[in-house]
């Protein structure tokens, strides 16, 4: 579950608690990345309310995308499975359209705008020294505004902060996501397992 000892459910008092019992009631049981962060709680809170302030100003959809192809950037198996997990729930897609998702990033169910944001989001990941106007143009050029543009660029950048502190410290996706076809799994898990416990 992790390479450091974490606070146990059953130990957890004070912000731990909190933390805990907050996030067993939104997800319905307690998520692997949460009990990582029970050695410094009050970095979720600020990490929460980061992301909070980034996504405010993102319908769902773009969201979830920039984040599932900043995922993948990094390998993160954890944050695919979590985000494409929000994406069927809230029916935006198909299980069959998100593995097609997953292991095309030029999938025909995306529209063009989201192709050009998507390989973007990627390109922050893996080297945003590589960034050229050329880049930023071509994004206004499917219609994204320079404040639009900022938004997809803080959401894929603030994923790799997440993705790795769970990857770097062990964390492994919920068994919860063996529950999700087997065909999507295997188009999602591009890092860690999912844990069998």
């Amino acid at each position: 579950m992790a390479f450091i000892a974490t606070v146990p459910e059953a130990a957890a008092a004070g912000a731990v608690a909190e933390l805990y019992a907050k996030d067993k009631q939104n997800m319905g049981y307690l998520p692997h990345y949460t009990e990582l962060f029970s050695h410094r709680p009050e970095v979720m809170a600020a990490w929460g309310a980061l992301l909070g302030s980034i996504r405010s100003h993102m319908d769902l959809r773009r969201y979830e995308l920039v984040t599932l192809a900043a995922a993948r950037a990094l390998c993160s198996s954890y944050c695919m499975l979590a985000h494409a997990s929000v994406l069927k729930k809230h029916n935006i897609f198909t299980e069959a359209e998100l593995a097609d998702i997953a292991a095309n990033p030029d999938s025909a169910v995306l529209t063009p705008a989201e192709r050009a944001m998507m390989r973007y989001a990627a390109q922050v990941v893996h080297d945003a020294t590589q960034t050229t106007q050329n880049d930023i143009d071509s994004l206004k050029a499917h219609g994204f505004s320079d404040a639009e543009i900022f938004d997809i660029t803080t959401a894929a950048a603030v994923r790799c902060f997440f993705s790795k502190t769970l990857d770097a410290l062990g964390a492994t996706a919920d068994k919860v996501y063996l529950a999700l076809d087997e065909e999507l799994q295997q188009a999602l898990v591009v890092g860690r397992p999912i844990t069998q416990v």
